[in-house]
């Protein structure tokens, strides 16, 4: 469901995305950025290096959520054009899970 945007995981254009913290791979994503990816690779049309500072909001303590400034990226379902968006990301157990809105 959580991959499919099912159950309420995908509500217009707002969904979550969680990796490990361990190495960085997505486990649950948008269909722009394939599971098993390293977050930490992660760029955006421009060439902004978002994957590193999603990477980082989840080395935080526990629960503290933490918003990552804006970078490029497509629409659920789609993968042109990129919209400016905002995530914010926290640690849950041994998961990075965040969820983003566009601007």
């Amino acid at each position: 469901m959580f991959l499919k945007g099912e159950g309420g995981f995908l509500d217009r254009d707002l969904y979550p995305f969680c990796f490990r913290i361990a190495d960085g791979k997505l486990l649950a994503s948008p269909k722009a950025v394939p599971a098993g990816t390293d977050i930490r690779t992660l760029k955006d049309a421009s060439g902004n290096a978002y994957g590193p500072a999603i990477y980082a909001a989840a080395q935080k303590p526990e629960g503290q959520v933490t918003e990552v400034p804006s970078y490029m990226f497509p629409k659920p379902g789609t993968l042109t054009p990129t919209f400016e968006k905002v995530s914010f990301v926290t640690k849950v157990g041994d998961l990075g899970c965040g969820v983003g809105y566009y601007k």
